[in-house]
């Protein structure tokens, strides 16, 4: 039986002005897959994630979620996904509890009290429920955007840095948090992260991006024995310095 892919991309580019940040990238994700989408700074992680949203309009290319064409049709697929960034604030003067509502009754989320109050448990957060987002750490703040982007129970979740900010034991329990919610739903997750530790343990699926270009995808366990690399880390500070099997890309 083939698998689904979910998440298609074929042949997408976004030019701002005279530069050219993703240039014409193909790649599909399957159901139930965890994907990471890799790279530097200015590698077109965000602004790829951004056109999966139908936040930014490709310059060309094509992108399909759930067999639905975006940002044609991105209200259809809206309801069935979710998205999570701690560079992207929810309304500052709003308390926790208020923001949570506003986003579940967008999404229409039943029993919007009881799903507030598990998130809540799971992610350590009911503590602060009634205080303003804009009074929180950024720690808080990462994991109140990751309640938000849970509440739906969503298909696909999209993540830019998940644990950022967070401190190690923190960003170990919210790992096993994703895990589990993927496990239970059967969720499809892509996610952008700079911990490649977090990659190794979480994803089945790399997509690494150097200079708006995929230069490289793979398992992580086979992206490491390609490299000749120990982990992940090296692995990456190879493609992003130009370094492939030891030579450099030109």
């Amino acid at each position: 039986m083939t698998e689904f892919a979910v998440i298609q991309v074929d042949h997408l580019r976004k030019d701002y002005g005279p530069v050219r940040a993703v240039d014409d990238i193909s790649f599909n994700v399957v159901r139930g897959a965890t994907c990471a989408l890799l790279g530097g700074n200015g590698a077109g992680k965000t602004t790829t994630i951004a056109m999966l949203l139908g936040l930014l309009l490709p310059t060309s290319g094509q992108i399909r979620i759930l067999g639905e064409e975006v940002p044609r049709h991105r209200y259809r697929i809206l309801p069935r996904l979710n998205f999570s960034s701690p560079y992207m604030d929810l309304p500052q003067r709003l308390t926790v509890a208020e923001n949570l509502t506003v986003y579940g009754r967008l999404y229409g989320v039943r029993r919007l009290s009881e799903r507030m109050a598990t998130l809540g448990r799971d992610l350590d957060i009911d503590a602060f429920f009634k205080r303003r987002y804009g009074s929180l750490s950024a720690g808080q703040k990462t994991r109140v955007a990751l309640a938000k982007a849970l509440l739906n129970e969503p298909e696909i979740l999209l993540l830019d840095e998940p644990t950022a900010s967070l401190d190690p034991d923190t960003a170990d329990r919210i790992r096993g948090i994703l895990t589990d919610y993927q496990r239970r739903s059967g969720a499809t997750l892509l996610l952008a992260s700079h911990n490649m530790s977090e990659v190794e343990r979480l994803c089945d699926q790399v997509i690494m991006l150097r200079a708006g270009h995929i230069v490289a995808t793979g398992a992580p366990r086979e992206l490491i024995h390609r490299y000749g690399r120990k982990d992940m880390e090296e692995v990456f500070l190879d493609i992003a310095r130009g370094i492939r099997s030891g030579e450099v890309v030109e």
